[in-house]
């Protein structure tokens, strides 16, 4: 029996640059209200959320991406030739083939590398992170690009009293490469798919293809109103704030650290009152600095981490070589959690 050759990648890896990207339209609280019946009180108590930014349509889901990813790669000291591997998590991608990610890799400049895209929701960044580090790894990449970007403002129904003022547009990129000592923890994943129903496209694409308006949301002419994104708000919070507190300290165990070792606590923003009831649950001590950009940026599902970790950095809240456990929840459901070392 012949034998293969053993793959030969890096001992570790890590995050060596991080970059974001945030649509130029700043979007407040009063646009969402001219559709929907709230006020500017309710959304802030009930989500944190104060302006979020909208893409123009000059401003592609691969636009965004290559800005973000740019600034990426210049921050982690390399050349996009050096790109191995592109990683793209989005949900808000419309052409069903070809990948974004193959496009985003041509248009930095890379040569050749590999590229797909992932469907992970908001936990799509950590799910990207983790394939990620298994290719350097493994050998297969010594650079990989991991970008979660999305469009959501395109899969929001503004008349949707529950979900109008949640999204919002932008695209945040790391680079994972070759690390001399742990800088990655085990990522503590899953799914709970008989949940799935709970986060969900209002109308399938072949269904919306069909014209079949029975029992779907329509507009004032009758026809089916454009996909958007739908939850049940009660539900998901009650699932992130009680189970997503269990995942993020399995995190913690799994990289053999204590709260109280952290530095930095970046989870997904999708609700300050869901982060602050991690915090509490989690018994984060004071100095940990916690993400809260959802106020000014919504909630930009794939994007949301890495958006927030490039925010931490370049205001000075976070500093290179803080211990960071990241957290990314939603559709599916699914989960991801790790530790990180920030670059």
């Amino acid at each position: 029996m012949a034998k293969i050759k053993p793959s030969k990648g890096a001992p570790y890896a890590r995050i060596l640059g991080v970059g974001g990207y945030r649509p130029t339209r700043v979007v407040p609280n009063e646009v969402i209200l001219e559709k929907i019946d709230s006020s500017d009180e309710w959304i802030r108590s009930r989500s944190g959320i104060e302006t979020r930014h909208w893409a123009s349509p000059e401003e592609t889901v691969a636009a965004m991406s290559v800005e973000a990813s740019g600034k990426a790669i210049a921050d982690a000291g390399i050349e996009a030739a050096q790109i191995g591997a592109v990683v793209v998590s989005t949900v808000s991608h419309f052409s069903q083939t070809p990948a974004i990610a193959t496009e985003i890799a041509d248009r930095l400049g890379t040569n050749k590398a590999a590229a797909f895209d992932i469907s992970a929701g908001c936990a799509g960044f950590g799910y990207g992170l983790t394939l990620a580090k298994g290719m350097v790894v493994e050998g297969s990449a010594e650079y990989v690009l991991v970008i979660g970007v999305e469009r959501l403002s395109d899969l929001t129904d503004l008349e949707d009293r529950a979900t109008a003022f949640l999204f919002g547009d932008g695209a945040g990129a790391v680079v994972v490469g070759p690390a001399k000592e742990p800088a990655i923890g085990p990522t503590v994943w899953g799914s709970e798919g008989d949940k799935s129903q709970t986060i969900k496209q209002t109308v399938s694409w072949d269904r919306f293809r069909s014209g079949d308006v029975s029992g779907l949301p329509v507009d004032t002419d009758g026809n089916i109103k454009f996909p958007a994104i739908t939850q049940e708000g009660q539900a998901v919070f009650r699932w992130a704030v009680f189970e997503m507190a269990k995942v993020a300290q399995q995190a913690l165990d799994a990289a053999g650290i204590t709260a109280d070792d952290l530095d930095v606590f970046i989870p997904h923003q999708a609700n300050v009152r869901i982060i602050d009831s991690m915090v509490k649950t989690l018994k984060l001590p004071e100095h940990v600095t916690v993400a809260r950009d959802i106020r000014t940026t919504g909630n930009t599902s794939a994007a949301s981490i890495p958006l927030a970790m490039e925010r931490l950095l370049a205001t000075g809240e976070a500093k290179s070589g803080d211990t960071a456990l990241v957290i990314g929840f939603g559709a599916g459901l699914v989960y991801a959690a790790t530790v990180v070392t920030l670059p």
